[in-house]
């Protein structure tokens, strides 16, 4: 049993119920929040030394690494039943997915930096590192993250149950069991 379901069985009903059901998006959304540290680091880590004047290009380079570990994190254990396609293809478009993934995480931090001049020296640093978080961070990845569960369900790996669960039965409601 993995360590969500582990979690999950603690719950109390009958969010337990719904937690089960649909426990390959929390198995994303724990991949997805991984990757959120991820690209977080790294996009602060770069803007603040390297990058100072070219946030975007932060942003692009985070959001690739981040991808990249994603694709990993997905295919392996948040979607591992799942297929349905050769995996070069499978590959193609998950990074495909990703790229529009990162044009829609980049938009808002564009939009904010450079259509409503939320940077040095029009506001104060301080405003600055605010806006470029809420934008990159919150609002870029919660469109980003919206795309992506539907593009890696509809696209990515459109088959449920094409490859067999390692070590995992499955009894008549849904519970996994080794």
């Amino acid at each position: 049993m993995s360590v969500v379901e582990n979690m999950v069985l603690r719950f109390p009903e009958p969010i337990r119920s719904l937690a089960l059901k649909h426990r390959e998006l929390l198995k994303f959304a724990v991949v997805g929040g991984t990757c959120f540290v991820i690209d977080t680091a790294i996009f602060f880590g770069l803007k603040t030394t390297v990058l100072v004047d070219k946030p975007v290009t932060a942003k692009i380079i985070a959001t690739l690494v981040a991808t990249i570990v994603s694709y990993v994190l997905n295919r392996e254990w948040s979607f591992r039943t799942r297929g349905g396609r050769e995996r070069h293809h499978e590959a193609l478009l998950f990074f495909l997915i990703n790229g529009v993934g990162i044009a829609l995480n980049s938009l808002p931090l564009y939009v904010s930096r450079y259509l409503f001049d939320l940077q040095e020296p029009h506001v104060s640093r301080v405003f600055e590192e605010i806006a470029d978080f809420a934008s990159a961070q919150i609002i870029g990845t919660l469109i980003a993250m919206a795309f992506r569960w539907y593009g890696y369900k509809r696209w990515v790996f459109p088959d449920a149950d094409a490859r067999p669960r390692k070590g995992v039965e499955v009894d008549e409601e849904g519970l996994g069991h080794s």
